[in-house]
């Protein structure tokens, strides 16, 4: 039996790319050296794939945006070095917004997560299965989402943050906190994500000080961030966390009652 691909002969798959079955590669499409793609998958024009990617059957990259609003415009999806992106995962192109959808270097998608149009997700992060992040949803480094979680449109999650499965996020997620619960809610720091990726005792004790104040001993989140700037001694994390919270406009997650 005749096994077939189809790759259009304008699509530039650099050195050492593998192609499996029954797959469809369009024009305008960019494949890093190294990179894997599986059987029957679909990359459609648009899609700017990295170095040493792993693309598994039946995802699909760059289609169009689920979107009402997009009228057709040139846009892309780019996904970084050493990322794997697993068994029916799709990634939709931009709109007019960001006229792109960015994944970082080295992340992990599991299968069924749906990334929307103008999304950015961060380096060296985890999507675990079923998964699905609206339009517009900003993702930092290092973050760790389970499975069955569901992004609101426009949502920002700060970098080394972990979302517990089956979550619905429809607030921006301070970095370096574990959110957990229905309605979601702060749920402590993520100490042993911070470990892990070289954080020392001292700087995660910094980081519980400030979510101490913010989360655990005020009743407002407003007031906790006042006591953070009068009682904490000034440093690039706790400017970080600040400016996070400072410029969330949509509101960030509550403390548990």
């Amino acid at each position: 039996m005749e096994i077939v691909n189809f790759i259009h002969p304008d699509a530039k798959l650099s050195k050492g790319v593998e192609v499996g079955h029954f797959s469809v590669i369009e024009d305008d499409v960019e494949i890093g050296e190294g990179t894997i793609v599986g059987h029957n998958v679909t990359i459609l024009s648009g899609a700017r794939i990295g170095k040493n990617c792993k693309v598994f059957p039946g995802a699909v990259i760059a289609a169009i945006p689920q979107d009402l609003k997009f009228k057709g415009e040139y846009s892309l999806v780019e996904v970084g070095d050493n990322t794997t992106i697993r068994e029916c995962v799709t990634l939709n192109r931009g709109t007019a917004d960001r006229h792109k959808t960015t994944i970082g270097k080295n992340c992990l998608l599991m299968a069924y997560v749906h990334i929307a149009h103008d999304v950015i997700v961060g380096d060296n992060c985890i999507i675990a299965n079923s998964a699905s992040i609206a339009g517009h949803v900003i993702i930092g480094d290092h973050v760790v989402i389970e499975g069955i979680v569901g992004i609101q449109q426009f949502v920002k999650v700060g970098r080394h943050a972990f979302i517990s499965g089956g979550s619905k996020v429809r607030k921006n997620i301070p970095p370096y906190v574990k959110a957990a619960r229905d309605p979601l809610v702060f749920a402590g720091v993520n100490s042993i994500g911070l470990s892990r990726n070289g954080y020392d005792r001292e700087t995660i004790k910094t980081i519980e000080d400030i979510y101490r104040l913010i989360y655990v001993r005020n009743t407002t989140i407003s007031k906790g961030v006042n006591e953070v700037k009068s009682k904490l001694a000034h440093n690039s994390i706790s400017d970080e966390i600040l400016e996070f919270i400072g410029t969330s406009e949509n509101g960030v997650i509550k403390g548990m009652v």
